[in-house]
């Protein structure tokens, strides 16, 4: 039975994953016959453990398996940046557990604390309080946490209520603490501070344990230590120490770079780590709404909650409206809990699932069950990424023939020694039967096997797949400089993949500075928009009661007479700021009436509403905010110039034609609406108030506002550089379609007006509206989507994912988190996103811009470039090692490279090759291809041509150099058989390595003949390069004795240094050599299927 090809599903019944990718939908018009190899090509391989494409949400089966099916010699420092699967099996079983024992783990974790006498925190102030109060408060911490563990109602009244209890912890439910540094320091000494004790990382000595557990390491420091034994024993301390010495220090100089190099890999990880945890959150202190860390939280702080928010600390609700708590992150259960004065308690590390409210922070840090839950398990940076696995496929093959070819070179060197074939420098038999000495016997058998391991060690390309983490970890590093923060591992090579972009509008594309440019009331327009002479008094009282009451926002008036200051969203903080221009004092208007209900702003339908009760009068009035058209539609009456109310019925056509006007200036047009109701009719209940649902209908007018938002300076040049690159930039906005269109044009997404028509400019309601299939026809060619909802973006992205597109989509909203989840990268904004939003993406474009966007789609694909110039160049190594060992053991019986040399060779070819090639900064020449499949051959055919033409010119030379030695007469004539076999040696050594150096340079370049544009930019290469030169010399011209060499002249050197130099011009040669596009794997995989296929039907048609 023939693999699913199902795009829409992250899992097939058997594991594996079957999302397809790009290229599907850029074969249209292909004949049905190419499709169907394309199509054949595109299906994960059942059968191939490695052939995982996609591995955001993939299934712990999938994961396992291909771990199971890898041939590693050190599976700790292999698998170290993979998932730990135990662990998070562990760390549900730990959730479970703090829930039923929080006190007593806490109890636990206070007294090796107090043992230590330190914590681990962020800030370096002490994070747990004694457990008696000091005088300034009248609540104990015990209490405190006592109460927001058992979610204790009684005890909270005992203390007279919210307001009682913020008068203990003093501080005021709608001011907040004064904040100043003598009360923030006496709370942190009181109730601790809203850190907890890290589990300490690795240590580099871990590392260094870690990286000698390679077990051709093992058995090569073993083979060291019993020649070292043997060499003293026969030739004595001063000379006998040589040959086991000298291996073992190389073992150790190999196990000490490498634990350098991933010890500094753990560091970058762990900073990205701290970076991910540090929320920024709104707080009022001293009346004023602030932003800061949410490890700088204290008991006794106000914070207002919104949707999407995570609950930073334990806390008491003081109020709120429709406020829904998703618990499922402490409870395990994904069940939504509604909070109001009954069940008031709120724990810390949940998300606001909707609604709007603030809250009494009571807990913090270990005195929390996040806290407790965070200090008990270490933070794992594993993850799998398709490169990660597919490697290892690559690495687990040449591995696999690397120690075929070593279990042969071993046969046969045993073979000849025992048979009397192998002879020593001087030309004497080592081995005669019953004459050589059973201590030489065994010094010349392990000598044998030393270098039938070395050969494993070169072959089995460990380094292979701890590529793609080195530059993984490096690109995560330099895209923090580019403003992005990376959450997810795999996102950055997909990002190399992705096709198409969907991106948002407001402070993604525009700058998210938003002011009232334009203002009507009722058919009036204000010019100036702040011209509030030309408003009646009840029209201006009944806006700004409007504006003040139905927001999330906040005006701060300092009473020194500072400058004011307005929090909230850009659109909240644009519209109070107007109004405080018309004359609104912000804090007379909000005590003159009290909220009854909030209906929080919805992106679905795009409006938020409040109903409020007039002082003692008993008038409710019903407050409407949100997108014009829509508002506008409920109206049936305006508020004239005059205060009176005039039917809107007339006028529809006026207002219509207004917000247009304003639209295609690209403003983003509100409205602004009450009426009046009866209070008899509002809900007196509290639980039926809940419930209730505001009307929404027959409203009255007082006003429109046009808000501009600039577009970004850059935006044009990066959807330039994307469209340039082959990647679509799709604007999907909640903005209506005429201001939609109007940022397009501007940001160059649209190339004219003309190409404004359906389906190219669509709305979400429209293409809501169409079939499944419709859906895909149409998605193809949308470019802008105005009026969408989050679920429209997620139907798009379905849709594109399914023509065989690689999405990225950027969103911020708590309701974007579906399609940030279902895209294959989900990039959510850092400022304005909210935590639902930036936990459900991959990646957090930290300051909101476009341009940001473009450079993560640059490094994915210099993550993928990189990765391929470190395959290039390893195989060449392999193949050309494995090559001249392999034909001059089976023909003369010696290996003219000796374990040693065997180990510098691996340390060159692993570890510093991987941060010479695998650091390359992007280049533009990146964005000047077409986005890189992700089924697409990770070695092409360009790179098969490279390899075979450098290691055949190596293999050559060297084996030239092996057996013609004495025709060439490089030697000095005079020297003994066995020096001139020394220098020989030394010279082939010599010269290999030279060729390792000059061959990174073509690396560098797969398919450019100058290979050396920006090479003096990377400094880092150029270092290793350097170093490397450095380190051959010495080892040559002074640690002989180490590495069975002899000392070269000026000629021999001149000579190694041609033949490496040669490796230049003929990469450049090699270039002009013509290959066919189409990968050689995968036109012989079809030949293996086809054949597969026809040996399956055969017996079929003969029955």
């Amino acid at each position: 039975m023939a693999p699913s090809t199902s795009r829409g599903s992250n899992s097939s019944s058997n594991g594996l994953v079957t999302v397809t990718i790009a290229g599907g939908g850029r074969h249209d018009h292909a004949d049905p016959a190419s499709n169907k190899d394309d199509e054949e090509d595109e299906l994960v391989d059942s059968d191939d453990p490695f052939d995982v494409t996609h591995t955001k949400n993939a299934p712990h089966q999938t994961l396992k398996r291909w771990r199971q099916a890898a041939f590693v010699l050190n599976a700790s420092r292999r698998f170290r940046y993979t998932l730990d699967l135990k662990k998070e099996e562990e760390k549900e079983q730990k959730k479970s557990m703090i829930r039923a024992h929080a006190q007593v783990i806490r109890a636990a974790l206070l007294f090796r604390l107090a043992g230590e006498r330190e914590l681990v925190t962020n800030t370096g102030v002490p994070s747990l309080a004694a457990t008696t109060p000091d005088g300034d408060y009248a609540v104990e911490l015990e209490q405190l946490v006592s109460m927001s563990k058992d979610q204790n109602v009684v005890s909270l009244q005992h203390y007279g209520g919210v307001k009682g209890l913020a008068g203990l912890l003093k501080s005021n439910p709608d001011k907040g603490i004064s904040g100043t540094d003598t009360d923030l320091s006496k709370r942190k000494i009181a109730f601790g501070t809203n850190t907890y004790p890290r589990k300490k990382g690795r240590s580099f000595w871990r590392f260094l344990w870690e990286s000698w557990q390679d077990l051709t390491l093992i058995i090569l420091i073993i083979a060291a230590v019993v020649s070292l034994a043997l060499g003293i024993k026969t030739e004595g301390l001063e000379h006998g120490w040589y040959d086991g010495g000298s291996i073992a220090f190389a073992v150790f100089l190999v196990i000490i770079v490498t634990a350098v190099s991933d010890y500094r890999q753990s560091l970058q990880f762990k900073n990205l780590n701290a970076e991910k945890q540090n929320i920024q959150l709104e707080v009022i202190r001293g009346g004023r709404t602030i932003k800061l860390s949410i490890f700088d939280i204290v008991v006794g702080d106000v914070v207002p909650l919104k949707i999407g928010d995570q609950v930073p600390a334990d806390g008491v609700l003081i109020t709120g409206h429709s406020l829904a708590i998703d618990e499922s992150s402490m409870t395990g259960e994904s069940k939504i809990v509604q909070k109001d004065h009954k069940t008031p308690f709120l724990m810390s590390g949940c998300k606001v699932a909707d609604g709007v409210g603030t809250m009494l922070v009571t807990a913090v840090g270990i005195n929390t069950e996040w806290g407790l839950l965070m200090a008990s398990i270490s933070e794992d940076n594993g993850e799998e990424t398709p490169l990660q696995v597919r490697l290892n496929g690559v690495a687990t093959f040449v591995g696999i023939v690397g120690l075929t070819v070593a279990a042969s070179v071993l046969a046969v060197l045993l073979g000849r020694y025992f048979s009397g074939n192998t002879k020593d420098e001087d030309g004497q038999v080592q081995f005669v039967a019953g004459k050589t000495s059973i201590d030489n016997v065994v010094d010349g058998v392990i000598k044998i096997f030393t270098i039938a391991v070395t050969i494993v060690v070169v072959a089995v390309p460990e380094g292979l797949p701890l590529a793609v983490t080195l530059t993984l970890a490096y690109s995560m590093r330099k895209m923090m400089a580019d403003k992005a923060l990376v959450r997810r591992l795999s996102a950055c090579e997909t990002m190399g993949s992705a096709t198409t972009i969907c991106s948002d509008k407001t402070g993604t594309l525009t700058l998210n500075q938003m002011t009232v440019v334009e203002a009507y009331a009722g058919r009036k327009k204000l010019d100036p928009p702040d011209d509030s002479s030309k408003l009646h008094p009840q029209v201006l009282s009944l806006i700004n009661e409007g504006i003040a009451q139905n927001t999330t926002g906040n005006v701060f008036v300092p009473k020194d007479g500072g400058e004011t200051e307005i929090s909230g969203s850009p659109t909240e903080k644009a519209i109070l700021y107007w109004a405080t221009k018309l004359g609104m004092n912000f804090e007379l208007t909000r005590s003159s009436s009290t909220i009854l209900h909030v209906f929080p702003f919805n992106s679905e339908k795009k409006r938020g509403g409040v109903a409020l009760k007039l002082g003692a009068s008993g008038v409710v009035h019903i407050h409407w905010k949100g997108a014009a058209e829509i508002v506008v539609g409920a109206c049936t009456q305006y508020l004239d110039s005059n205060g009176q109310l005039q039917s809107i019925e007339k006028e529809k056509v006026f207002f219509r034609e207004a917000i247009e006007e304003m639209a295609v200036q690209s403003l983003r047009c509100v409205a602004i609406a009450y009426r009046a109701y009866e209070l008899d009719k509002v809900p007196s209940k509290q639980e039926d108030l809940d419930k209730w649902s505001l009307p929404e209908e027959e409203l009255v007018l007082l006003a429109i506002v046009g808000i501009k938002d600039p577009c970004r300076p850059g935006v044009k040049e990066a959807v330039r550089v994307c469209s340039q690159a082959g990647v679509k930039v799709r604007m999907v906005t909640g903005d209506n379609l005429n201001t939609a269109k109007a940022i397009a044009l501007e940001c160059g997404i649209l190339s004219s007006k003309e190409e404004a028509v359906e389906p190219i400019i669509i709305e979400g309601k429209t293409f809501r509206e169409l079939s499944e299939i419709e859906r895909e026809q149409v998605a193809k060619k949308i470019t802008v989507m105005g009026r969408s909802s989050p679920n429209d973006k997620l139907l798009l992205v379905q849709a594109l994912r399914k023509l065989g597109e690689v999405v990225a989509v950027t969103g911020d909203g708590t309701n974007d988190a579906p399609a940030l989840h279902e895209a294959d990268i989900g990039l959510s904004m850092g400022i304005q996103g909210t935590e639902v939003a930036k936990e459900s993406s991959d990646i957090i474009i930290l300051d909101d811009n476009f341009a940001s966007v473009v450079k993560v789609v640059r490094w994915g694909r210099s993550v993928y470039a990189n990765i391929q110039k470190f395959i290039q160049f390893q195989l060449t190594v392999n193949v050309a090692a494995l090559v001249i060992n392999v034909v001059a053991a089976v023909s003369a019986g010696e290996v003219p490279l000796n374990a040693v040399q065997l180990l510098w060779v691996n340390l060159i070819m692993d570890t510093l090759g991987a941060l010479a090639l695998a650091t390359e900064p992007p280049t533009d020449s990146l964005m000047r291809r077409s986005p890189v499949g992700r089924r697409e051959s990770l070695i092409t055919n360009v790179m098969w041509r490279n390899l075979i033409v450098q290691a055949t010119y190596q293999v050559t030379i060297l084996l030239v150099l092996n057996f013609g030695w004495q025709r060439i007469s490089l030697g000095k004539d005079q020297d003994s058989k066995s020096h001139s076999l020394q220098v020989k040696n030394t010279l082939i050594f010599n010269t290999f390595v030279l060729c390792q150096i000059f061959n990174e340079f073509n690396a560098r370049k797969i398919d450019e003949m100058n290979v050396f544009k920006g090479v003096t930019k990377n400094r880092l290469f150029m270092g290793i390069v350097g170093v490397t030169f450095v380190l051959q010399i010495l080892i040559i011209e002074f640690l002989g004795k180490f590495t069975s060499t002899v000392r070269l002249d000026w000629k021999l050197w001149s000579f190694s240094l041609g033949i490496g130099i040669f490796s230049w011009p003929l990469a450049v040669l090699g270039k002009l050599i013509p290959v066919p596009k189409t990968p050689w794997s995968r036109t012989f995989k079809k030949h293996i299927r086809r054949l597969k296929k026809s040996r399956s039907t055969a017996p079929a048609q003969q029955q």
